[in-house]
């Protein structure tokens, strides 16, 4: 069988990275961004290339350049990009964010995008396959270091959008406001009602004056755990499922 999926009919097709499968998360965060007059887009640690991917596909006078440290995904977001005939608008850089500053000039992008390693070291048992451990837990890359290069890339007024667990949305306000990304935009992301949030999403402007916007949470199931009506809207469920 092969490992090249359709995301929807008539969609994208996605082939995996092997240390970072395709998730809710990084879908709900293509949804979230919002491309409005971005021209040039960064994704952090891309992996398969999907997030950019979908935003793509979305909007046709986007481009897209990927930054991934694992040359093996790297080359599969590559070969994605080739696959939907998206290599003219999309590129994919190997290299490390920390060394940010010796791959692309200052005020490159409009828009950045990152679903980051949830975890800081320590916080917990990883897999012993290093890259695996590394898109879990920030071995390769803290919290600081992301915002900070975030900060370096975009020009000023450029948007950030991150995916993040609730528990560090603290942590994560903190670390963008000190590198100079204003938190602009929040949503929470419930599986329904009456469930605590299990992920955030967030939108920061470089250089943007305070004043934090909170959207209406996105709700994944309805109190019959049927999905909800935006759920299915964001998957395509209204044509056929996709992974998640």
């Amino acid at each position: 069988m092969s490992d090249v999926e359709q995301l929807w009919p008539g969609g994208p097709v996605l082939r995996q990275a092997a240390h970072f499968r395709l998730g809710t998360d990084c879908v709900l965060l293509a949804d979230f961004v919002n491309t409005a007059g971005a021209a040039n887009g960064i994704e952090l640690g891309c992996a398969s290339g999907a997030a950019m991917l979908l935003l793509l596909v979305r909007s046709p006078k986007l481009c897209m350049t990927g930054l991934e440290i694992v040359p093996e995904a790297a080359e599969t977001a590559r070969d994605n990009l080739r696959r939907n005939g998206l290599d003219a608008r999309g590129s994919i850089v190997t290299g490390d964010i920390r060394a940010h500053r010796a791959l692309f000039p200052a005020g490159r992008f409009d828009l950045l995008v990152c679903n980051p390693p949830y975890f800081p070291p320590g916080s917990g048992a990883l897999s012993a396959d290093r890259d695996r451990a590394a898109a879990r837990a920030e071995l390769l890359c803290t919290l600081p270091e992301l915002c900070a290069a975030a900060a370096y890339l975009l020009r000023t007024g450029g948007r950030a959008c991150f995916v993040h667990r609730p528990e560090r949305l603290a942590e994560l306000f903190t670390n963008m406001s000190a590198a100079g990304l204003e938190p602009k935009r929040l949503r929470l992301v419930c599986r329904d009602t009456s469930a605590a949030p299990s992920l955030v999403l967030v939108e920061g402007r470089r250089g943007g004056r305070p004043g934090l916007s909170v959207e209406p949470a996105l709700l994944l199931q309805n109190l019959d755990g049927t999905e909800s009506a935006e759920y299915r809207r964001i998957y395509h469920r209204d044509t056929s499922s996709v992974p998640g």
